[in-house]
């Protein structure tokens, strides 16, 4: 496998994994033991690398390490021991599970079937600080994400570490729901390793699915995050929130992708799967079976992250794509993110032969090398003051304005049969797959780049650029004006990609293109858009009344959100399932 360096300098999250920069209050786990254990133990070499002890009665105490295993003691462990043990901790609750307060410690129990312990699992907790470093780039970008892999690989130690930083250093209102009290810790007051993120409990892990609905309506979270996603109900409360623009980062059973697909009750998480009945022509044309398996709706998690190892990451930044590809018997190639030994990243692609994968936006070196593009022609000319960023912010931010540099009004240089040159445009944090059906759907002479250098123009999504100094000071210096929108939607692209190409008409009412807002372009799909269309332009607008439309399921209920929205109008879905619908409200 060829390796793609991804960054030179030694960032200090990264530094503070590979220095081992750890929490973990050891002495607390070790003084619930029994004297003898609790001074073996402190005199171990290896306690600092100690896993979990695992006590089983009428057996030997073990302690378990990375490299292995290994007895505490000859002396079989005693109901008089685990009771010891299980008096010094919280109460175990209906999951079999207790903590020590304010420590992240775990500790489960096996019981018989008169409900006596007979086994004690004490599992070490630990912060480490710098974990989100290998992906923080993609944490930033406001997508939701999932994290995959085996027991013990340090999926909870990542959304630990995932909170802190979105609420410390991203400042945006993070909830955590922590069924078990391992992410935050055990008691009322959670440990500081989460930061300013907001804890709630879940009295019976059964409730995990109420507790999620119930921190979106009460407490109005842009991050909630979710530890162990594992049955149909938490699935469809995660696509829920999903719906209504709030971040997810989730752990779920399963070590890859393909998991979840073979998974019915997780499948929907990637988008769920149904079976399909092709047309002759169409099976002949995909050389397949008349009866294929395709993605259901699009995913609830944008991107996946399987951990192999603790240190070694597979990164799916497209889910909707790797899904396909899988389906279809293809071999996505997504990438592997591993950190050296010096705390850099490393980023290089599963299957050497594709094409690499660029390094993040915030740690590539840019180098200008080319000349094509608006920009460089001297026709890209700056937008007026009124962006979709208030005055008072420009003022403090003018990064955010163009530069007036390149209002020069020099020769435009044309293709060889007289067409325009294209606008390159560098996302960043912005839907590419929203992005590339803009483009289609409206024949839009835009191009998409993943190299800053090449662009005319950086298109951001405002809450992802607060605290991008870097991306802020390489585009300056190349003269790249950043354009700003305020939500990933549908309507927010196209009016941006339209006053970049000088063809917003204030004045003139826009024809809406249905196409542009549906997923798949089903006949339901134009249905409930249609449907939505005339109840704004003949109710809505010309009348100034609510309205409200016929049931819709939660995707269809999306699209109409979104084509609403391109009015400039609020709706919102009211009702239960099956039977949720929109209002939509006047101005």
């Amino acid at each position: 496998m060829s390796e793609t360096l991804a960054s030179e300098t030694l960032t200090p999250e990264l530094a503070a994994v590979r220095e081992k920069t750890v929490v973990d209050n050891l002495d607390e786990l070790l003084e619930i033991l029994p004297p003898q254990l609790r001074d073996q133990l402190l005199r171990h070499a290896q306690k600092d690398r100690l896993v979990e002890v695992v006590l089983d009665l009428g057996r030997f105490p073990e302690a378990r390490f990375p490299e292995g295993a290994e007895y505490l003691s000859e002396t079989p462990v005693s109901r008089e021991d685990l009771a010891y043990c299980a008096a010094r901790v919280g109460d175990f609750g209906a999951d079999n599970r207790a903590g020590i307060e304010r420590t992240l410690h775990r500790i489960s129990a096996i019981r018989n079937r008169k409900g006596e312990v007979i086994g004690l699992t004490c599992r070490v907790g630990r912060a480490v600080f710098g974990t989100v470093g290998m992906i923080r780039d993609l944490v930033e970008t406001g997508q939701s994400l999932l994290f995959l892999g085996r027991p013990g690989v340090g999926k909870t130690t990542a959304l630990r570490e995932v909170a802190r930083v979105l609420a410390d250093d991203l400042l945006k209102r993070v909830v955590i729901i922590d069924t078990s009290n391992e992410i935050a810790g055990d008691g009322d007051i959670p440990h500081p390793a989460i930061g300013r993120a907001r804890r709630l409990q879940v009295a019976r892990p059964e409730l995990q699915h109420q507790v999620m609905i119930e921190a979106v309506e009460n407490h109005m979270p842009e991050v909630i995050i979710i530890d162990e996603i594992g049955t149909e109900l938490e699935a469809l409360a995660a696509r829920t929130i999903a719906e209504r623009g709030v971040q997810l980062v989730g752990t779920a059973h399963g070590n890859q992708i393909e998991n979840l697909i073979k998974n019915p009750t997780l499948s929907d998480l990637v988008g769920g799967i149904q079976s399909v009945t092709l047309g002759d022509d169409e099976a002949r044309r995909r050389g397949s079976q008349k009866t294929v398996l395709e993605r259901k709706a699009p995913p609830t998690f944008e991107i996946a992250v399987e951990m192999l190892e603790r240190y070694r990451w597979v990164v799916h930044e497209d889910v909707a794509n790797t899904v396909d590809l899988l389906l279809r018997q293809g071999q996505p190639n997504p990438q592997v993110r591993t950190l050296s030994e010096d705390g850099r990243v490393l980023i290089a692609p599963a299957f050497k032969d594709a094409p690499k994968q660029p390094a993040s936006v915030t740690q590539q070196t840019w180098s200008h090398t080319s000349d094509r593009g608006w920009r460089s022609s001297g026709r890209m000319r700056p937008l007026p003051p009124v962006l979709d960023v208030p005055l008072s912010q420009q003022e403090r931010e003018p990064e955010l304005v163009f530069e007036q540099a390149l209002a020069k009004d020099v020769a435009r240089p044309v293709g060889p049969n007289g067409e325009e040159l294209p606008l390159h445009v560098y996302p960043y944090a912005v839907s590419r797959h929203y992005l590339e059906q803009v483009i289609d759907t409206l024949q839009l002479p835009v191009l998409l780049t993943k190299d800053l250098a090449d662009a005319d123009v950086v298109l951001a999504l405002r809450g992802n650029l607060k605290g991008q100094s870097k991306l802020r000071h390489v585009a300056r210096n190349h003269h790249v004006p950043i354009h700003v929108i305020k939500s990933n939607t549908m309507p927010q692209i196209v009016r941006a990609l339209r006053r970049l190409l000088n063809q917003e008409q204030l004045d003139e009412p826009e024809t809406v293109n249905l196409e542009l807002f549906t997923q798949a372009g089903k006949n339901d799909e134009i249905e409930a858009l249609e449907e939505a269309r005339l109840a704004v332009e003949q109710i809505v607008l010309p009348k100034g009344q609510p309205v409200e439309l016929l049931p819709r399921s939660a995707v269809v209920r999306k699209m109409q959100h979104e084509l609403v929205e391109h009015y400039r109008l609020k709706s919102t879905s009211f009702g239960e399932e099956p039977n949720r619908r929109l209002r939509i409200f006047p101005a």
